[in-house]
């Protein structure tokens, strides 16, 4: 606009050249400020921005990613991803060990809204976006016999779903949820979505997916007497 201005005025009588000076410098100094604001945040790196978290998703009102209370059994796990390994192991032809980027970038993705309940009384509902846990295991050929599948995770915390049921209920292996990264607290990089399951079944910071043909496979809570089933219309606690 100064520049603009400056041209329609071209045959007016120029200021003395201090004042001219002086104005220049003045409007230097005032765009200095403009010129920051224009400048990207330090601490964004490549281009790249933080995702916004979607609330609403096909007229269903979703819960946080922050609506969580934190119950696990080491607090929350920061997981290196570059040194993160995923395993597919135990009754398998072929046990594997897969990077982070290798799971996202090989598998079909898939999103699904679905309600988390905890044992404690809460609930969250939330949009998960993940892999299908049946196509990493059937990538690995699962023997005749395995009929359940562990997981382990990085704090060590162990549970158990029946491969029936992953496979039947479309289970997904998450690592969106409302359409951003899981955070490292909620179970980065990956958490079962164990839907109609009590919520000590959806794994976090999931390490290892490994085959068994154990039924009654007891995981980290499962031996402090919660049901081996975790089914979430019956009871919570061992029959």
């Amino acid at each position: 606009m100064d520049f603009a201005r400056s041209n329609d005025t071209t045959n007016s009588t120029y200021p003395p050249a201090r004042s001219r000076v002086a104005r220049t410098l003045t409007a230097m100094l005032l765009a200095i400020p403009l010129l920051s604001a224009c400048a990207p945040p330090s601490n964004i790196s490549g281009g790249v921005l933080p995702g916004v978290e979607i609330r609403d998703y096909q007229g269903q009102r979703l819960d946080s990613v922050n609506d969580f209370r934190e119950n696990s059994i080491k607090g929350p796990q920061h997981v290196d991803i570059s040194t993160y390994r995923l395993s597919v192991m135990g009754l398998v032809a072929k046990p594997v060990s897969y990077t982070y980027d290798q799971v996202l970038s090989k598998e079909a993705t898939y999103t699904k809204v679905v309600r988390l309940d905890c044992v404690e009384g809460w609930s969250v509902k939330l949009l998960w976006e993940g892999v299908l846990l049946s196509d990493l295991i059937d990538h690995s050929q699962p023997a005749a016999n395995a009929v359940t599948v562990v997981f382990k995770a990085y704090d060590g915390y162990t549970t158990s779903l029946p491969l029936d049921y992953i496979r039947s209920a479309h289970i997904l292996l998450a690592y969106k949820m409302n359409g951003v990264r899981i955070p490292d607290e909620r179970g980065f990089p990956f958490m079962v979505v164990a839907e109609d399951r009590w919520g000590y079944k959806w794994a976090k910071w999931v390490t290892s997916i490994e085959l068994s043909n154990d039924p009654k496979f007891l995981g980290y809570w499962e031996q402090r007497g919660y049901s081996q089933t975790g089914i979430r219309s019956q009871n919570m606690f061992a029959q």
